[in-house]
């Protein structure tokens, strides 16, 4: 599993110029006005400037890991809270949903599906990060933690649909919700094959079993993290189509489908834990059987040897008097009589499957 990080890395959007110790931060700078992308102005106090002077404009400012430094003007700008800045800076929060004055704070936990050529008791299935949105009135400060999840695909998707991001900043909310909502689709599909791949390992009888309980409990690690991103995201959402008055009546349409391609995922986790939960039982078992059959093998080659042993036990006890020590073909005929009981002993635990 790729755990969240604080430090850069690599992103696929051009960072935008900006002021000194922030430049690695922001990664774009855009204002719209009536859903349209507007050319650059400045910087993001110019920017945020320009959209209270307009009506029906706002801003969307991206960052990718601002450390504390970076963030205090950014704070300071858009009047952020203190709190929410520190829930920034340090990462692995909660999914939640807080409003801080007429700003809403927002936090998602992403997932994304690695892609691997086989499961092993190493493989990383699901890669997580995190998102946090400050909403406000007038702009949307997007924060992103992890290379989970990427806003490039976020921005031009809603810049082809200016009606949608003509609602305002709540517009950019749904677009990452969806998403990140999507990428969790993809990631269960992901997982759905590994479930089955392992279900046929375990159950294929011709195959060692070595490494089949590791395969099965790193896939039960991968799909716990899986979950604390998924099931946590259902009450902000909740909240946002029941309890928040900023979200207008036409956007609650869009939150509720996000909702419903969530309960699809939640469904699907639910369903992994518990078929996992039977995988691994069931190896459990086919592990005591195996021992079982092994223990009963040792068993049934025991009581056969104990035939030979019995005779050669008697027969070196050398007594003066003892049956058959002076004929002739006493020797053969204690070998042959060894032979046929052990033969007879063999056929029975052939047929009761001892062997």
């Amino acid at each position: 599993m790729t755990r969240l990080v604080s430090g850069l890395a690599g992103d696929d959007e051009a960072p935008v110029p900006a002021q000194v110790g922030q430049r690695d931060a922001i990664v774009d700078c855009a204002l719209y006005l009536d859903g349209v992308r507007q050319p650059a102005v400045g910087d993001y106090r110019q920017t945020l400037a320009a959209a209270r002077r307009q009506r029906g404009s706002f801003v969307w400012l991206g960052l990718h890991a601002p450390d504390a430094a970076q963030m205090a003007g950014i704070a300071d700008a858009f009047g952020l809270h203190e709190l929410a800045v520190e829930d920034v800076v340090s990462a692995g929060q909660r999914p939640k949903l807080e409003q801080f004055g007429d700003v809403h704070f927002l936090v998602v936990r992403t997932a994304r599906y690695v892609e691997h050529k086989e499961l092993t008791e190493h493989s990383e299935v699901v890669e997580t990060g995190q998102i946090m949105l400050f909403i406000g009135p007038d702009f949307v400060v997007s924060v992103r933690h992890g290379t989970a999840c990427r806003l490039k695909p976020v921005r031009e998707h809603l810049e082809q649909r200016p009606e949608l991001l003509k609602i305002g900043p709540w517009a950019v909310a749904y677009g990452v919700l969806d998403h990140v909502v999507d990428l969790y689709l993809e990631a269960a599909e992901g997982i759905s094959l590994d479930v089955d791949l392992i279900e046929e390992s375990v159950f294929a009888r011709d195959t060692t079993g070595s490494g089949r309980m590791q395969r099965i409990y790193q896939l039960k690690r991968e799909l716990v993290e899986f979950k604390r991103a998924v099931l946590p995201l259902q009450r902000p959402l909740q909240l946002l189509i029941g309890d928040t008055p900023e979200v207008t009546k036409e956007l609650r349409k869009y939150f509720r489908d996000v909702q419903d391609h969530l309960a699809r995922v939640v469904d699907q986790v639910t369903s992994f834990d518990d078929l996992l939960i039977s995988i691994m039982q069931a190896r459990l078992a086919q592990v005591t059987v195996d021992q079982n059959n092994d223990m009963r093998k040792v068993a049934a080659w025991a009581s056969i040897a104990a035939v030979w042993t019995a005779f050669a036990g008697i027969y070196g006890m050398n007594f003066t008097y003892m049956p058959e020590l002076e004929w002739r073909y006493g020797y053969p005929a204690i070998l042959t009589v060894m032979v046929l009981i052990s033969f007879a002993i063999y056929r029975i635990l052939r047929r009761s499957g001892w062997l």
